[in-house]
């Protein structure tokens, strides 16, 4: 028996995890017709940890224990994850890395909290006056360990077409023609544009717009789908449950139906400001939905009405969860709209990725005692192990 409890006790140190969001890297650009244009960096200070889902957020109560050596450490550990990061580049120019100026920023983001300010390390680089931009785009090194973000405003305008680079990727160019040419202009005190000249830079506007849209969707989809498979363990653990309980369609499409519209509804919502809530009180209660719903699996075995309920509360939790994936980002509406549609169906496709997977190493086994017996009962025990565990680490971590 004891081997047994030690083995179980592994395999839930290897499941162990939090439910903060990977962070990525936002490299934001901001160009401005008055020459003041910049790049700036946001570094979430876990990036510097081996697994930054251990450990929470640095709050402003622990900043300030730190001592003036500590603080400078962490700006060195900036600069450096910058430089295995990040390459930029002006026109047609090589691709080099920008002098930032790194320092601390304090960001309020959770008001329900009793350490509701967040420090994190601001990159600064200005962008030289003099410099003629015709276009600029960026570039995530192959040793990168995070996804960068690139975000760009012009004349405080926060542009629609959005790219998240994996390491390796080269960001879209964004064009500044049309930008620097009105700056000539207004340079050379010319106060009026043509009328040709305003049409093709309406025309320039609308179809970067169409192809920002794209580019968004398709960018947020792909981070729906890896915030499910491979990173949202917990959440593969709930499809899991939800899965096991029957493989008949109509309570399968049922289940996962409603569940997708409860956390549909609560990432919207979140990812708006409209609402908030807690992470120490919505991770402990994505553990325990994992565990509530693999134990029902276990002594109820036939589907009920009920069921729907339960997936649905549980389901408006897990929407929580997810908001910080896009929350972080400034984004305008319509670009905010875009990003929150292509997440959600890049959601929708991990967990159908999870179902597909879990039935093709399944479906042979054509008994339903046989199945109950050697797959649902143990696995949805294993499922309701790892989910006990997390709620009681993450309770009184």
């Amino acid at each position: 028996m004891k081997p047994f409890l030690i083995f179980i006790f592994q395999i839930l140190c290897l499941f162990s995890v939090k439910a903060h969001p990977i962070p990525d890297l936002p490299v934001m650009g901001d160009f401005n017709k008055d020459g003041k244009s910049s790049l700036t960096l946001s570094i979430d200070t876990r990036c510097f940890t081996d697994d930054p889902e251990e450990i929470p957020f640095l709050s402003e109560s622990e900043f300030d224990a730190y001592s003036d050596e500590e603080k400078e450490n962490l700006l060195i550990k900036a600069r450096l994850f910058v430089k295995n990061s990040l390459l930029v580049k002006f026109n047609d120019g090589e691709w080099f890395l920008p002098e930032f100026k790194y320092d601390f920023e304090k960001r309020q983001v959770d008001e329900q909290s009793e350490d509701s300010t967040l420090v994190f390390i601001r990159g600064f680089h200005p962008v030289d006056d003099e410099f003629s931009i015709e276009n600029y785009q960026i570039k995530a090194r192959e040793e990168a360990s995070y996804d960068l973000v690139f975000i760009n405003s012009i004349d405080g305008k926060t542009q629609k077409r959005i790219n998240v680079l994996w390491p390796g990727e080269e960001s879209f160019i964004l064009d500044l023609s049309s930008f620097q040419a009105d700056q000539d202009n207004q340079e050379s005190n010319h106060s009026s544009i043509d009328l040709a000249s305003s049409k093709t830079i309406a025309e320039e506007e609308e179809r970067s717009n169409e192809e920002g849209g794209a580019s968004t969707f398709l960018s947020f989809l792909r981070q729906g789908f890896v915030h499910v498979v491979p990173l949202g363990l917990d959440h593969i653990l709930f499809v899991l449950g939800i899965y096991m309980l029957s493989r008949k369609f109509r309570p399968l499409l049922l289940q996962i139906s409603i569940f997708t519209v409860a956390h549909t509804l609560t990432l919207g919502l979140a990812t708006l400001d409209l609402v908030s809530a807690s992470s120490h009180w919505v991770e402990p209660i994505i553990a325990a939905s994992i565990a509530v719903v693999a134990i029902e699996n276990i002594f109820f075995p036939e589907y009920r009405q009920i069921r729907l309920l339960v997936v649905f509360l549980f389901g408006l939790v897990h929407g929580l969860g997810f908001a910080g994936a896009l929350s972080a980002f400034n984004l305008d509406p319509t670009s905010l709209v875009i990003g929150l549609l292509g997440f959600n169906i890049g959601v929708e496709f991990g967990q159908l990725a999870v179902i597909a997977l879990v039935f093709g190493a399944t479906f042979w086994v054509s008994d339903a005692k046989i199945y109950r017996k050697w797959v649902v009962v143990p696995g949805s025990s294993l499922i309701a192990l790892i989910g006990i565990y997390w709620t009681i680490e993450r309770v009184f971590s």
